[in-house]
C-alpha cells in the first residue's frame, strides 16, 4: 500500500497517510476540521532490487563465458612460466662459494 502526502489549504497542515490505491481521497483536515485537504503529487517510490542475481554479468551468453575462460588461461600460463624463468636465472650457490 502506498503512502500519500496531504496538505491543508486552510491551515497549511502537512501529513503522510498510508492508504490503499482504491481508498477514497481524504478531504477533511485532522487539525482544523475543514474540507480543504488536498493530496499532493509525489515523485513516487524507487524500485529497489535486493539480494544477489541482479548484475549484468549474471546474464552473459555462453559464447562470452567461453571467451572469458580462454582469456584467463594464457594469463595464468604466462605467470607460471615467468616464475620458472626467474628461478632458472638465479645462480645456485655451491658449497665452495660460502
Amino acid at each position: 500500500m502506498p503512502t500519500y502526502d496531504y496538505e491543508c489549504d486552510a491551515c497549511g497542515h502537512a501529513m503522510e497517510l498510508f492508504q490503499g490505491i482504491n481508498d477514497p481521497i481524504v478531504k477533511k483536515c485532522p487539525e482544523c476540521k475543514k474540507n480543504k485537504l488536498k493530496r499532493l503529487f509525489g515523485a513516487g517510490a524507487a524500485i529497489m532490487f535486493k539480494g544477489s542475481g541482479f548484475y549484468q554479468t549474471d546474464y552473459r551468453s555462453d559464447g562470452y563465458k567461453k571467451a572469458a575462460k580462454a582469456d584467463k588461461k594464457p594469463a595464468s600460463d604466462a605467470s607460471a612460466s615467468s616464475k620458472t624463468e626467474s628461478k632458472a636465472s638465479k645462480p645456485k650457490k655451491s658449497k665452495s662459494d660460502s
